[in-house]
């Protein structure tokens, strides 16, 4: 499936957009890389002569779903605050997932980010991979002049982090195994903010969210975004970011 000749350092990350894809497809090919990634762990741990040739690949996707609210492993049903039948008239699909956190929302306007990193080629610390996920997210935002930070005890980046004013601009949930991680992050650029009322946002009652359109008052350009993000992935990963065009073999 995947040339592992490409990745000839351990810093190099293979970036692929995927475009608009449907929240379980894009479950499933996490799933796929992370899997592939065990296996060749598993192979490496039984022939550590071959540790060159049996190297995991690192990846970042960014996709776009339609709209989708989505549970955490640790979330409660009771914060999804629409029948199911209201979810139909709504448009939207709903997902128990594997990642850790509550439930959140995607859809359009939103960029979605999911690293399919072996942490054992830069950090075995999952707390610092999330607060480098959470600086990339800052780093972004700065330059758009606007001062994000975090909110102790709660995952992601918010704006007024510690006032009544506090409202999240991005999510966060990971899952990760045998340091191989799985989903990521999803940063609201132009979101419709309505599709949070039906939901507590990751289980944190009284707390708001925005987008960068909001605080901006224009529309935003996704695509500037989607460069500011991985550029700033790369500095605080301190890795080369290659866009990787094929990331399925064709039939």
């Amino acid at each position: 499936m995947i040339d592992l000749s490409l990745q000839s350092r351990m810093n190099t990350i293979l970036f692929h957009d995927l475009g608009e894809i449907e929240y379980g497809k894009a479950w499933d090919l996490q799933e796929k890389l992370m899997q592939k990634g065990l296996q060749i762990k598993a192979e490496r741990h039984n022939h550590p002569t071959k540790e060159i040739e049996l190297r995991t690949q690192n990846f970042l996707l960014f996709c776009k779903h339609p709209s989708v609210y989505t549970l955490g492993k640790s979330g409660h049903m009771e914060n999804l605050l629409v029948s199911d039948s209201r979810l139909k008239e709504l448009q939207v699909s709903f997902y128990k997932t594997n990642r850790g956190g509550d439930i959140t929302y995607h859809g359009p306007g939103q960029i979605v980010g999911y690293p399919i990193l072996d942490l054992e080629y830069f950090f075995t610390d999952l707390g610092k991979y999330m607060r480098s996920l959470e600086e990339v997210i800052i780093r972004v935002l700065k330059s758009y002049d606007i001062e994000a930070g975090r909110l102790p005890g709660s995952t992601g980046v918010w704006l007024d982090a510690g006032t009544p004013r506090a409202r999240k601009i991005c999510a966060m949930g990971v899952r990760c195994s045998r340091w191989i991680t799985i989903h990521g992050f999803a940063l609201n650029v132009n979101t419709d903010l309505k599709y949070f009322d039906y939901i507590v946002p990751c289980g944190i009652k009284d707390k708001s969210v925005t987008s960068l359109a909001l605080e901006l008052g224009q529309i935003v350009d996704e695509d500037e975004v989607a460069n500011r993000l991985k550029y700033e992935f790369s500095q605080v990963f301190e890795a080369k970011i290659v866009t990787y065009n094929k990331l399925f073999d064709e039939d």
